[in-house]
């Protein structure tokens, strides 16, 4: 026999959905959090309904003692290092954080929720400013930066969209490709008939005094005034833990699913932002996360004949 039902490994919004949705349905569900949450650095989460501004973290403890409050969950911190395949299952092999043990247990199904590592652009403050002045969501935090003069920064071929995608709220952007050949030249004259610039100079640095976000330093010394904007992370997921299970991934490097969450491996589900389309809004992923949780509980019951 499992020691249980299922293991949520992530505790984000798609993690926290699937595990309440799951105990809900009596099942007995282990959750596995890490606490190395792709949003640390942003002091405020928008578009979550009822909860629109509130910090992500406190939107993670409020979901976890939701939770918490149900027969049949168990919560671990630490991080998932290895999973097996086993006869009755999969087995989990967790290495134990902030005070907790290591663990070894085994379980009937896993649901991903690890989400993705995050790679910004290199330029040295980058990081000083992401969650304050820059961000990468753009519908999560365009409407706080309405109206202000603007930059995109990134290096690849989505930019020119992302662009188009912020000019909804502001007229004064443009966009840094740091040097990368990442808009073509229709693209550049699109997005000046919608008053867009695009600078292809290389960056030093972006700068700021008092604490605020205030250009954008250029290799060759010129500081093009800027008071925030967006940066265009690589993404990649979170999931060197499976590896010793073949879950198929798809041409972008994300976990392929079908339209309720199934993996290529029976048991295996995935939801969140490891799954495609890759990074999303909380209340999306919080979406998916109770969707997958249904499937499972369906999946468990077996045929009706």
């Amino acid at each position: 026999m499992s020691d249980f039902d299922v293991a949520v490994v992530g505790a984000g919004p798609a993690g926290l959905s699937a595990a309440l949705g799951l105990v809900r349905s009596r099942r007995t569900v282990l959750l596995v959090d890490s606490n190395r949450p792709r949003n640390a650095a942003t002091l405020r989460s928008h578009g979550f309904l009822t909860r629109d501004g509130v910090p992500p973290l406190e939107l993670r403890k409020l979901g976890r003692e939701e939770f918490e409050a149900y027969p049949g969950a168990n919560f671990h911190a630490g991080l998932v290092q290895r999973v097996q395949q086993d006869a009755d299952g999969f087995r989990l092999s967790v290495r134990g954080i902030r005070g907790s043990s290591d663990l070894e247990a085994t379980v009937g199904n896993i649901v991903v929720a690890t989400g993705l590592i995050e790679k910004l652009p290199s330029v040295p403050s980058l990081r000083a400013w992401y969650g304050t002045d820059l961000h990468s969501c753009i519908e999560c935090d365009g409407y706080e930066k309405r109206d202000a003069a603007l930059a995109l920064i990134g290096e690849s071929g989505d930019l020119a969209e992302r662009a188009l995608l912020i000019s909804q709220w502001s007229s004064d952007l443009i966009v840094f490709t740091n040097g990368a050949a990442a808009v073509t030249a229709a693209e550049q004259a699109a997005l000046a008939r919608r008053g867009v610039q695009v600078e292809r100079r290389a960056i030093a640095d972006v700068v700021g005094e008092r604490g605020r976000m205030t250009g954008v330093l250029l290799e060759d010394g010129e500081t093009i005034p800027r008071e925030a904007g967006f940066v265009r992370p690589e993404w990649t997921p979170a999931i060197d833990y499976l590896d010793g299970i073949g879950v198929r991934l798809d041409d972008s490097g994300l976990i392929a699913v079908d339209g309720l969450g199934r993996t290529s491996v029976p048991g295996v589900y995935a939801a969140g932002d490891s799954t495609a389309p890759g990074p999303e809004q909380l209340i999306i992923a919080a979406g998916h996360g109770a969707q997958v949780a249904a499937a499972l509980n369906r999946d468990l019951l077996g045929p009706l004949l």
